[in-house]
């Protein structure tokens, strides 16, 4: 039974989520085969399934002899083994093939992890598995953070342009369809009090003229604000550095009751200017006056001199955001910074029930009811190799109840929406247990993302290298804005290249020994050998025009992707990106690591 997510914020309802979480995850392994049964009752009879199944009566059989069978017939999958079934619906076959209820929305990954987009199917449990998480983690973290009634939030928070596919879906991320679900509805209308930007900004499709109106909005309601959020922390920072250029004009704004001629868009203007009806010269002198200090710290502590009675700031900040958190500290000053929670496109996964850890330290309990999980166990081939790589051994797919602490896996899922066996490809190690439930602890993305030969380096490799080499910055008062990388194969011996922008000048000879220490912490077994035998060649790194990840991510947005949802590409082969990365390069410098 799943609890009453209407997300209202009594204390009632959030100790009720909470008892219902408690009770699901004492039962876990029991809970997880009762919801393996919902899916394929739900789904039964459709194309992929009779083609493992055949005719298998599925209401006749015992929870725990279905969930053998099934596991033991239907394959593990990878978005290509579905993708022809996905590519049918998109073009308007309406025949039961994943699930028997009729998809109509499909979602559209960022791309930045695969290097290109996929689509993922989208239906209603995707909004209320949604509703329900977002309620649970506000129930855990009610428990360290209480907010006032009558409070508000900053929710930095984008949809994207949605399209029709030549069989009438409609695609998008699968962060605009929540938003436009009847689900979000129930929350904005539960929550109208607490949220600062209307639907109109949220919705507007153009991510500038949004993030102007949610700062002023935040700002003209500074004193009751809660907490400020966001999808990912990319999209915190990045609103705070706009920031640093707009607030004057925000000033203007609240100080006359106007709203700048940036926002040309008809129904944004007239949903903010509902808002703001008056002047208030006295908020605006007291923000001016606040700016005018923090500029001349560089804007250290941004957050709570702003909102001086916000708790916290929420978001994802574990794997690929992890990297934005020196910069986040830096704009937060001691405000906690709380993780979200984990998940993907294709499905929930897990809530934080213990947001006073710091982001470095969250684990993440899984919700059985969210989907089916499966975890092939990984082995490392080189034990004394500290890399993390897609060198792994496999064994043998085992169940949620049968996971082992210490032990890293790699997610399998079986979804409600029609994904059977679907390896996500994310490596997660087992932590601890929250009952009977495992808590998990995000490792990396499997997929390698850097290698030339035998060298096999991950996006957690990367983040390791570039932050020993950034080290370097810290007594220069200059600072690492954003960075990725590509493994360039086109001249032999073929060699990485790292792309940093930075804000602040740096000497060459600091720059140079960045560069040299980079390639030097690199521990990957094939990639020292290979530096050594000089089979890959030094190291390269690029140094950026200011903006140039700007660039890249006006590049993604305008592919349809969302702020929201936007993550950097840390690796790319990318031509298009690599164009703009290469069209953009001011200083190149070579290690000498390995001379």
């Amino acid at each position: 039974m799943e609890p009453n997510m209407s997300n209202c914020r009594s204390s009632y309802e959030y100790g009720h989520s909470i008892s219902w979480f408690e009770d699901i995850a004492e039962n876990a392994g029991k809970v997880q085969t009762e919801t393996l049964r919902r899916i394929l009752e739900l789904n039964s009879g459709v194309e992929y399934l009779k083609k493992w199944l055949g005719e298998v009566n599925i209401q006749e059989m015992d929870a725990t002899a279905l969930e053998s069978l099934y596991t033991s017939l239907v394959p593990l999958a990878s978005h290509a083994d579905l993708e022809p079934y996905i590519k049918r619906i998109a073009d308007g076959d309406t025949a039961p093939l994943l699930t028997q209820e009729a998809i109509t929305l499909l979602s559209l990954s960022s791309g930045t992890t695969e290097g290109r987009q996929k689509f993922v199917p989208f239906t209603k449990h995707s909004a209320r598995t949604t509703l329900q998480i977002f309620s649970l983690a506000a129930a855990y973290r009610s428990r360290f953070y209480p907010i006032r009634q009558g409070g508000r939030i900053l929710e930095l928070i984008y949809s994207s342009k949605q399209f029709k596919t030549k069989g009438g879906i409609t695609v998008g991320t699968a962060t605009t369809h929540y938003y436009a679900s009847e689900e979000f509805k129930i929350k904005q209308e539960k929550t109208k009090c607490f949220t600062c930007s209307p639907q109109e900004v949220i919705s507007s499709g153009d991510y500038k003229q949004s993030t102007y109106c949610h700062l002023l909005l935040g700002l003209f309601f500074s004193d009751e604000v809660e907490f400020i959020t966001s999808t990912f922390a990319y999209s915190i920072v990045q609103a705070f550095t706009a920031f640093e250029d707009l607030w004057k004009e925000i000033c203007i704004d609240i100080k006359e009751g106007t709203l700048s001629s940036r926002i040309t868009l008809p129904k944004m203007r007239e949903a903010v200017m509902d808002i703001i009806t008056t002047p208030n010269p006295s908020l605006a002198s007291r923000i001016e006056e606040r700016c005018k200090e923090l500029e001349g710290v560089d804007w250290h502590g941004l957050v709570p001199k702003l909102w001086p009675n916000a708790k916290y700031v929420y978001s994802i900040m574990t794997g690929s955001m992890q990297p934005y958190l020196k910069k986040l500290r830096h704009y937060a000053l001691g405000l906690p910074l709380v993780s979200a929670d984990y998940g993907s496109t294709e499905s929930w996964i897990g809530v934080n029930v213990d947001p006073s850890l710091p982001p470095e330290d969250v684990t993440f309990t899984v919700v059985p009811t969210f989907s089916y999980f499966e975890f092939i166990p990984l082995y490392r081939q080189n034990q004394d190799c500290s890399s993390v790589s897609d060198d792994f051994l496999e064994d043998e797919p085992v169940p949620l109840s049968k996971v082992k602490l210490g032990q890293e896996y790699e997610i399998v899922l079986t979804t409600f929406t029609g994904l059977y066996r679907y390896r996500l490809g994310d490596v997660v190690e087992v932590s601890g247990f929250h009952k009977g439930t495992p808590k998990l602890n995000f490792i990396c993305r499997r997929k390698l993302i850097l290698t030339v030969n035998i060298d096999k380096n991950t996006e957690k490799d990367l983040q390791k290298v570039v932050e020993r080499g950034s080290q370097l910055l810290s007594k220069t008062g200059a600072e690492l804005v954003d960075f990725t990388s590509h493994a360039e194969v086109a001249n032999q011996p073929g060699h990485y290249i790292i792309y940093w922008e930075l804000k602040g000048e740096v000497e060459e000879g600091i720059l140079g020994e960045c560069c040299r220490v980079m390639d030097a912490s690199f521990v990957d077994h094939g990639y020292v050998v290979s530096r050594r035998t000089n089979s890959i060649g030094p190291l390269e790194l690029c140094i950026v025009q200011t903006g140039t990840f700007k660039k890249i991510l006006d590049h993604f947005i305008g592919n349809g992707a969302a702020l929201s949802q936007f993550k950097t590409p840390r690796c790319t082969s990318d031509q298009v990106l690599l164009r703009i990365l290469n069209g953009c390069i001011i200083k190149r410098f070579h290690s000498t690591a390995y001379a």
